[in-house]
């Protein structure tokens, strides 16, 4: 009978835990809806929004996420840490999200409309991070944006440089006009082409008016497998994902320069 009841207890809170997990949905511009993966989290000290690269979206599959991205799959990093999490999915008039389009008006306009929403539902400080290609959805936000409603941004394995197949970079948006606290954050084995550690320097000069802006060179990680600039090498912080979560933590806990 115990072993019964204890077994009870234990499908309630897991099933608890598991629909305070949730996949929510905004009209973010008129007709269109953006999605976003929400895990909210008791006395949580801030939001975190999390951007991921590639295509965009969370791998949303038998009601969980499932991208190997850096950020979707070490989520419960940062919500162990104390924050609320929402990782941001993908606006229901674009199957994939390109560094042009990241750049543009339509997905600032997306992004503002789910800071907004987060800040209004939590009462927490947003802060946005993004990860390669989402490096430039925080910058491009973080430029587009009321610096009044928005705590800081996280930059992590940012494209550093403009490629045939990249025409945009984060140092080539107007970093200038961010006026929130920014942390730029790389490994130093990140073998990506055009996201080059030696080359994140210039985002953070670029950072005239940020209050508060540092370059962090991590070094670690290990086993990477798949192509130089995918989810499962340096790039995206391989064998150190914890690591590399709390580093970003401790910063947004305490920005310092």
């Amino acid at each position: 009978m115990a072993r019964a009841f204890l077994l009870a207890v234990s499908l309630v809170l897991a099933t608890a835990a598991g629909a305070a997990d949730r996949l929510l949905k905004i009209e973010s511009r008129p007709g269109v809806t953006i999605s976003y993966w929400m895990m909210e989290r008791p006395d949580a000290k801030a939001t975190l929004l999390l951007i991921p690269g590639g295509g965009g979206g969370i791998g949303l599959r038998g009601g969980a996420p499932h991208s190997q991205n850096f950020l979707i799959r070490s989520r419960d990093f940062f919500a162990g840490a104390g924050y609320n999490v929402a990782l941001l999915g993908k606006p229901t008039d674009r199957p994939e999200l390109d560094a042009q389009y990241r750049a543009g008006d339509d997905h600032v306009t997306d992004v503002r409309a789910v800071v907004a929403k987060l800040s209004a539902d939590y009462g927490k400080p947003v802060w946005i991070v993004g990860t390669s290609l989402g490096s430039i959805s925080a910058a491009a936000a973080a430029v587009g944006m009321d610096p009044s409603k928005l705590a800081g941004i996280v930059l992590t394995s940012s494209v550093t440089r403009t490629s045939q197949q990249t025409a945009y970079s984060v140092p080539r948006l107007s970093l200038s006009e961010i006026r929130v606290p920014v942390l730029v954050m790389h490994n130093k084995r990140d073998e990506c082409p055009v996201c080059e550690p030696g080359q994140a320097w210039r985002i953070e000069k670029g950072l005239t008016h940020a209050p508060v802006k540092k370059l962090l060179l991590v070094d670690g990680g290990g086993n990477p497998t798949g192509p130089p600039c995918e989810a499962l090498h340096y790039h995206g912080f391989i064998g150190m994902e914890g690591d590399a979560a709390k580093a970003v933590t401790d910063w947004i806990a305490a920005p310092s320069s």
